[in-house]
């Protein structure tokens, strides 16, 4: 699976994907740490990455869009650790 990963959440998750076998970019990594939520859906869709957030504004523009995708992965809960986020990849 490819994914995006938004600015609250760490890049440090990146290796974790990657020893899954998945690939990952971070927002910063692409330039776009300043980038709209709607720019990142975008760019996500258009590189059918899946986003890893933890911003409940995807969850509207998504519903609002009527879209089919991106796909979207929705930390909610404020600790977004690396080991925490290794304990989710499993699902994946």
């Amino acid at each position: 699976m490819k994914f995006l990963l938004d600015m609250p959440v760490s890049p440090l998750l990146l290796h974790v994907l990657q020893a899954y076998g998945h690939e990952g970019v971070h927002a910063y990594q692409i330039g776009k740490d300043r980038a709209s939520d709607s720019e990142l859906l975008e760019i996500a869709r258009r590189e059918s990455r899946i986003v890893i957030t933890a911003d409940l504004d995807f969850t509207r523009l998504l519903a609002l869009s009527l879209a089919e995708g991106p796909g979207l992965v929705l930390f909610r809960g404020g600790n977004y650790s690396v080991a925490r986020c290794a304990i989710c990849s499993n699902v994946f």
